[in-house]
């Protein structure tokens, strides 16, 4: 059995990601532009990746 792998592109950077069996909902970070991501669908081999975002704390300003 070989071990599975799945591919997706950033859609900040256009990075071609390779990542390990993900299930749609899991976050992943994106090595080159560190963004994070959300496994939004997982259709044969390919991931649709989903931008995260992040909530910065608002420090009253």
């Amino acid at each position: 059995m070989s071990t599975a792998t799945l591919t997706g592109v950033c859609p900040e950077c256009e990075t071609d990601l390779t990542v390990p069996p993900v299930v749609q909902g899991e976050t992943l970070a994106c090595p080159e532009c560190m963004l994070t991501l959300r496994v939004e669908d997982v259709q044969d081999g390919s991931l649709s990746l989903q931008m995260v975002e992040v909530q910065l704390r608002d420090w009253g300003q």
